[in-house]
């Protein structure tokens, strides 16, 4: 569904580094943006009082929730759909090129304090985590229906936990008894695993490793940023907020590479191409002031590269 204006503006995240990534963005007034992570409205709302009359933006989300937080403005529209639509709906809305690009991969805190979405340990409620919830994998489906072996593969991958091959044996003993549907029943299952002084660092890689697998997340990212290459015009900003290391990890080797593995290619000269410049050679990260007022923000980065004019 594809909405354009609306009404509301409830806002349900605190987003991180607000003035750092609008500001690397370098906004040309009459210019043509995109939020590809729409949310709660913030940064799409800093981006829109920094554009002119002609300025246009173009938001992104798939979560049905963020559509209560459109801004009612003739510059703005709203795309629901997942980001790794990207190219196809920005020339369905007549827009071959843009000028800059804004990703905040972080989940939004509205996610984390809704029981029912089941993002989170520290509530009670059906292990769904969902970012659409028009699709048909939920969390508990995954631990329902994985074998051993892929139950491994993911904590490691997407949790980085070292004791993923342990785990995913837990999960496979216990729903030979009983069904593994609510948050509760993940929790007892990860309790063994769980030593005092790393216990909400262990709970939160789990979580965070069966959300990944749930919505997608490392192919969506990939899929985006190919297609923010495309669409950026020479001299276009593209600033990306990230929350882990598996993100971050894939955004720098994109930006200093152009892939995702980090190879340098080289030409004749022996000079290294990428299509990007980077803004800021060390990774923005908030300042202390900000992560008291906003706790949340304390594991985001910041990078900014500027597609090479040629």
């Amino acid at each position: 569904m594809v909405l354009n204006g609306g009404q509301g503006e409830v806002v349900y995240h605190t987003p991180a580094l607000l003035d750092e990534s609008v500001d690397g963005l370098n906004i040309c007034p009459n210019g043509v943006y995109v939020d590809v992570t729409f949310g709660g409205g913030g940064h799409s709302r800093e981006i829109l009082n920094r554009l002119g009359e002609k300025g246009r933006l173009i938001a992104f989300d798939q979560d049905e929730d963020a559509v209560r937080n459109i801004s009612a403005d003739p510059r703005f529209t709203f795309v629901h759909t997942n980001f790794r639509f990207l190219k196809n709906f920005l020339r369905y809305h007549g827009v071959e090129a843009v000028d800059g690009l804004l990703a905040d991969l972080g989940v939004s805190s509205h996610h984390f304090d809704i029981s029912e979405r089941g993002f989170s340990f520290r509530f009670q409620g059906e292990l769904d985590m969902r970012m659409n919830r028009q699709a048909q994998k939920r969390a508990s489906d995954i631990l329902r229906e994985y074998d051993e072996g892929q139950l491994a593969e993911l904590f490691f991958r997407y949790g980085e936990l070292r004791n993923a091959r342990q785990i995913a044996s837990a999960v496979v003993r216990y729903r030979k008894d009983k069904q593994i549907r609510e948050t509760d029943d993940l929790l007892a299952i990860l309790e063994p695993f769980t030593r005092r002084e790393k216990e909400k660092k262990t709970l939160a890689q789990a979580f965070q490793a069966l959300r990944i697998e749930v919505n997608g997340e490392m192919d969506a990212l990939k899929e985006m940023l190919l297609q923010a290459l495309r669409v950026l015009k020479p001299g276009g900003r593209l600033c990306v907020i990230s929350y882990h290391s598996l993100e971050d990890r894939l955004v720098k080797n994109f930006f200093k590479t152009a892939n995702f593995e980090g190879e340098l290619i080289r030409d004749f000269y022996g000079n290294v191409e990428t299509p990007f410049t980077m803004v800021n050679r060390k990774v923005i990260v908030p300042s202390e002031e900000e992560q008291q007022r906003n706790p949340r923000s304390r594991s985001a980065k910041l990078r900014i590269a500027e597609k090479v004019d040629r």
